[in-house]
This record gives C-alpha cells, sequence and structure tokens, in this order.
C-alpha cells in the first residue's frame, strides 16, 4: 500500500487578515509556523517515509515545508522539474539518502485575480455577499481576471498525472505541501468528487491527510491526523 499524504500550509498573515491572497507571495503567520512544526511532528511520530516531495512555488508553501521537514530530521535535495535538464538530473542523480522535492507553479494556490490582497468583508460590501462566495466558492466562475477553480484543477491535474501519479504507481510515497484549491483539485480527482459537490470541499490548514492506495490507485484508507 502505497501512502499520498497532502499538506495546505500553514496559516498565513493574510489568512490571519481574511484576505485574498491566490499568488501573493506573503509568510506564514505564528500561528502557521506552530501548524506547520506541528504537522511535521505528528509525521514524524507516525515514522512515514517519503520517496519524493511536490510544492508549489509560492513561500507559505515553502516555510510549511521546511518546518515538516525540520522536525523530520531529512536530509533534501532540491529539483524543478518544470525544467527538462533538471528533470533529466533528477532521475539519474539523487542519492540515496538525499530527498527530492519538486517545486512546480502547477501545484500554485488558485488565482484570485482583482480580489488579492482585498479583505474579504470589505469585497462582500462592495459586490454582496452572493456575487463573492459565488467567486469564491463555485466551480467554473471566476473573479474579475482571475481563475476558477476548474481552471485552477486544469493547471493542477496534468501536472499531478505526469509527474505524480507515476511515482505512486511504482509504490512510492509521496508528500505534496501546496494550497487549498490545488489540493482540492487533486482530491476532486481522488476521491471522485462531482462538480457540483467539490466547492463545499474544505482542506484544513496544516493537518496531514494520508491517502493508502492500492496498486489501482483505488483509496483503501484516508485519515486527517491531528
Amino acid at each position: 500500500m502505497v501512502k499520498l499524504v497532502l499538506i495546505r500550509h500553514g496559516e498565513s498573515v493574510w489568512n490571519k487578515l481574511n484576505e485574498f491572497t491566490g499568488w501573493v507571495d506573503v509568510p506564514l503567520s505564528n500561528k502557521g509556523i506552530k501548524q506547520a512544526i506541528n504537522a511535521g511532528k505528528i509525521l514524524h511520530k507516525i515514522k512515514i517515509k517519503f520517496d519524493s516531495i511536490y510544492t508549489s512555488e509560492l513561500v507559505r508553501a515553502h516555510q510549511t515545508l521546511f518546518h515538516i521537514l525540520e522536525q523530520m530530521h531529512l536530509e533534501t535535495v532540491v529539483y524543478h522539474v518544470d525544467d527538462p535538464e533538471l528533470e533529466k538530473m533528477a532521475s539519474h542523480h539523487i542519492q540515496d539518502k538525499e530527498l527530492p522535492i519538486y517545486k512546480t507553479i502547477a501545484l500554485n494556490e488558485r488565482h484570485y485575480g482583482d480580489l488579492q490582497g482585498q479583505n474579504k468583508d470589505e469585497m462582500r460590501k462592495k459586490y454582496g455577499k452572493e456575487q463573492v462566495e459565488i467567486w469564491r466558492r463555485s466551480y467554473n466562475t471566476k473573479p474579475p481576471h482571475g481563475e476558477s477553480l476548474e481552471d485552477t484543477l486544469h493547471r493542477t491535474l496534468p501536472y499531478f498525472k505526469k509527474f505524480i501519479l507515476p511515482e505512486l504507481i511504482k509504490g512510492r510515497n509521496v508528500l505534496i505541501v501546496a494550497h487549498g484549491n490545488s489540493q482540492r483539485a487533486i482530491t476532486k480527482y481522488l476521491e471522485h468528487i462531482s462538480d457540483k459537490e467539490i466547492p463545499k470541499y474544505e482542506i484544513p490548514l496544516g493537518l496531514p491527510i494520508v491517502y493508502d492506495l492500492d496498486k489501482k490507485m483505488k483509496i483503501k484508507n484516508k485519515l486527517i491526523l491531528k
């Protein structure tokens, strides 16, 4: 049984301020750092061994991953698989003791367009609660100059299928540290969640979601570790 672990980054400064973040590069809050450290302690406690790690290009995901690795006492090497040359290197030059980390824009958060940097309550006052909730939660409606969840899925899933799924099929345990909407895209695919139901699905901040998958990539067990 192979394991896939999804972790959404810990609370960011803008999460705390109730602002739309998207692709804006903001750091973790103090609470977010504690959440990341706790996630690392949890993974260290269950003694899971990862064969590869995937993350976005945003600093809040990197900070979360750093604290996780620190708590797990892991040695690492970083390659960027969006670069074809580094992709080749990754398959030939990783030593046994080194754990590869792949950074990609494909796992970035949903881009919220004109809403980025704006307070959610202020946007509700300006555009109406219903309109803002449609922008936030509907599957295929985009905020102005931004992405829908469907757009995020079309960015994330091809990467997941090309790079991550083959690792899992080979029996290699994978950790993905990313964002609420890129993780929801992966979850939608794995759990066969409908377009209608996925907007209701929440990914908690900083908690490991552990999937046990069989050889056909069917979910045999799922745990959210606290």
